[in-house]
């Protein structure tokens, strides 16, 4: 059950240091969560396993609280909603997922990025997303009857030495939902995106059910983070209405970019907080200057 009480969080993920962009965006959650007199949460999205660093992790503590960004739950305080890492989260990922396959909205796919990308009709949504072209979709679902991640973990699903990922197969139904920030918003699975992975062959919960599952069972109210992922929303939105689970409220805030037009990304370290903070940069005067730009759109949201 979503509580009354606004809850937010920020959900940094420890592959890199955090930049201005970051700042300005977990700025948005702080002051949405003041505003309402709520509070916000420190999740820590370590999924990515080849990526995820425990260096970026301290360097995320450290600038987080540079900042002066506050939370009242996460992995270095604790809270009632433990735990605040996802990689020690992964009972009710297997939970949520076996739950999916007992459904019949989930099938293997076998294909690899290399087979999508060079897949005819396989277009690029964005940056590096593509969209599937159904490779390995059935003509109809499939109901798994296994009880337990134990009894799943046991079945072979290996063909010609490759592992599947495991897809969620969206129907060609608009995805409909009023953003608090940018209004409101429709999808369209088969154009706006394609079948999406929920279960990765390493063996891992993919972000869109990790996310999903972490924001709905941590009990937020309100999901606050760039325009970026606004088709993920749709896409998450899907997974929470398949399991029957409650839905937050949405907070797309606009993204930073640099010279170029383009978004921030980790890898400009020119503007990553670590560089930034070692320079002399406060803080306080980039709150100011956002409160000037963004102040009404924090207080006067276009949602319900």
């Amino acid at each position: 059950m979503i509580t009354s009480v606004y809850r937010g969080r920020i959900a940094p993920t420890p592959t890199g240091y955090l930049h201005l962009g970051h700042a300005r965006t977990f700025w948005f959650a702080q002051e949405r969560a003041k505003a309402a007199g709520g509070t916000n949460i420190l999740r820590n999205d370590d999924l990515d396993q080849n990526r995820c660093r425990e260096e970026y992790r301290d360097a995320m503590l450290e600038d987080l609280k540079w900042l002066g960004i506050e939370w009242s739950e996460g992995p270095d305080i604790g809270g009632d909603y433990m735990h605040y890492t996802q990689s020690e989260r992964m009972q009710s990922y297997r939970a949520s997922f076996i739950q999916l396959l007992r459904s019949g909205c989930v099938y293997p796919c076998y294909c690899s990025r290399k087979d999508i990308r060079t897949a005819v009709a396989a277009p690029h949504l964005g940056e590096d997303e593509l969209l599937y072209p159904g490779t390995c979709r059935p003509d109809t679902s499939e109901k798994h009857r296994f009880t337990s991640w134990e009894e799943f973990a046991a079945a072979d699903f290996t063909r010609n030495g490759r592992q599947p990922a495991w897809r969620f197969m969206a129907q060609p139904t608009a995805v409909e939902f009023t953003d608090l920030c940018a209004g409101p918003k429709s999808y369209l699975p088969g154009r706006d995106f394609g079948d999406f992975v929920v279960w990765r062959q390493d063996d891992t919960p993919a972000y869109q059910l990790a996310c999903a599952m972490d924001d709905t069972l941590m009990n937020i109210s309100e999901v606050v983070r760039g325009t970026d992922l606004l088709a993920s929303t749709a896409r998450q939105l899907l997974l929470l209405e398949m399991l029957e689970m409650q839905k937050p409220d949405y907070f797309h805030c606009p993204l930073m970019c640099d010279e170029q037009g383009k978004r921030l990304a980790k890898r400009a370290d020119s503007l990553s907080l670590r560089r930034m903070r070692q320079e002399g940069a406060d803080p306080q005067a980039w709150f100011a200057q956002w409160e000037s730009e963004f102040g009404e759109t924090l207080l006067k949201p276009t949602g319900k």
